[in-house]
């Protein structure tokens, strides 16, 4: 199939982005990457009148320390992120998420912000900013607000955002210490959507306790989805004391609605939910003891 007919604006600056959004409202839509947002329009599953495309606006790109924090511009390719020392080692979790998006086809244009603002459950950046507590800014004609994660993600393909509401950047906190960070999924083919996935951070304290804990799960749920029952369980605690296992089976105690389709039923997305968690966070917390 084709998409139905547009017209495309290509602003040069974020004042003139918001201006094209203030025009024509819910008919115009953001077009950041296009990785997702182009597939759609073809398949006919969203149909807009209006494309405005943010990737001539320079100021929407870029990473930058600013404190324990460090600011991605929502324009930020994968493939940047990917291949960024700096963030290998203040992100690490982010920066290993990375390769299994796609190919690197689609890493080289897709972005930062559009994978979040995207919203697929199944993605790899969205359980990321869950998983770390990041912190989304935005800007509308009405001016700037930050929105945290936790609130931002409310369905599949759904956001906080307003329909004139653009995301600009993305500040996820940088962890410090004896950290550790990994990222487990079970795909199909690599470069597939995820069939069950997790994201895991986690920071000991010097008698070898879990300071704090970090869990965002990938395909189980109509939204990215955070382990806060596992991350509880485990806070506080012996590093030693503490079973993988349970953890997988914690992770997985909270889920309300995990999808199933043909690539398996809802109690084997469970099931392998439950294993990637806890590879997870075997890697990572062998991470954080190793300094």
């Amino acid at each position: 199939m084709k998409a139905s007919r547009f017209a495309y604006h290509a602003p040069s600056t974020l004042a003139e982005a918001l201006a094209l959004l203030a025009e024509h409202g819910d008919s115009a839509k953001v077009l950041a990457g296009g990785q997702s947002l182009i597939p759609m329009l073809a398949m006919r599953l969203a149909v807009f009148d209006h494309l405005v495309d943010l990737g001539r606006i320079p100021e929407l790109a870029g990473i930058d320390h600013q404190g324990d924090t460090v600011r991605i511009g929502a324009a930020t390719t994968h493939t940047a992120v990917e291949s960024s020392a700096d963030l290998a080692r203040t992100v690490p979790l982010l920066a290993r998420a990375a390769p299994f998006i796609g190919h690197f086809q689609i890493r080289n244009r897709g972005t930062v912000g559009g994978a979040i603002a995207h919203a697929d459950p199944a993605a790899e950046f969205p359980a990321v900013a869950l998983a770390l507590d990041a912190q989304l800014e935005t800007v509308s004609p009405r001016g700037a607000r930050t929105i945290p994660a936790e609130k931002f993600f409310l369905g599949t393909w759904s956001t906080a955002l307003a329909d004139d509401e653009i995301l600009t950047a993305v500040n996820f906190p940088a962890w410090r210490g004896r950290t550790g960070h990994a990222v487990e999924e079970l795909a199909r083919r690599h470069g597939d959507f995820a069939i069950a996935g997790a994201v895991v951070a986690v920071e000991l304290d010097g008698d070898d306790r879990v300071r704090r804990c970090g869990i965002g799960l990938l395909g189980l749920g109509s939204t990215p989805e955070r382990a806060t029952a596992a991350e509880q369980a485990v806070t506080g605690t012996a590093a030693g004391e503490i079973d993988p296992v349970e953890v997988g089976r914690a992770a997985m105690s909270t889920l309300q609605s995990v999808p199933a389709d043909l690539h398996g039923s809802a109690d084997y997305r469970r099931r392998v939910g439950a294993a990637m968690v806890t590879r997870a966070w075997q890697r990572a917390l062998r991470e954080a003891h190793d300094g």
